[in-house]
């Protein structure tokens, strides 16, 4: 079976559980493809939970800025948590986000398999007070709309329950 599925919502919404519930409905193994980076003790600790909680039969790969290449070659079923850490990873290395979001969307339509992407929803906040942190909401909400696009389910979760949002 293929499928795409995008999983959005808020900070500490209960996307990442969501993610992992649709996937552990499949057998194992199962493929997290983390991008978050470790700079700092506290982002150590979230990194440390997020694997502490999951199950046996996930098999772990980092992809903090190689995401198409990593996800190409990884087993499916496939979790991608999350693109918003993937997105800020590029913008913080300068990376040509077009190109790397084409990358994505290729990978993806040459997949087999299951796929969930974990994205935050941002623009339902304030306007960032900075040029960056505008650029960045500007530049996730594209990101994320490319990605509804491809996807066969996008869902929002708002406090631990998910909305069907697609289709």
């Amino acid at each position: 079976m293929n499928s795409l599925t995008l999983i959005l919502g808020g900070a500490r919404s209960g996307k990442s559980r969501r993610a992992e519930a649709i996937l552990t409905v499949l057998p194992p193994p199962w493929t997290y493809i983390a991008t978050a980076e470790a700079f700092d003790a506290e982002m150590e600790a979230r990194i440390a939970a997020h694997r502490a909680r999951r199950q046996a039969g996930w098999e772990t790969l980092d992809a903090p800025r190689d995401l198409p290449e990593v996800l190409s070659r990884a087993r499916p079923p496939v979790l991608v948590d999350c693109l918003t850490l993937w997105l800020s990873n590029l913008m913080l290395a300068e990376a040509d986000i077009g190109a790397a979001t084409d990358a994505l969307e290729a990978a993806l339509r040459a997949r087999t398999g299951t796929v969930v992407l974990v994205s935050n929803e941002v623009g339902q906040g304030i306007v960032p007070a900075t040029p960056l942190g505008r650029r960045f909401r500007d530049a996730q909400g594209v990101l994320n709309q490319r990605m509804a696009a491809l996807a066969d389910h996008v869902e929002l979760v708002v406090a631990g329950v998910p909305l069907r949002v697609k289709p």
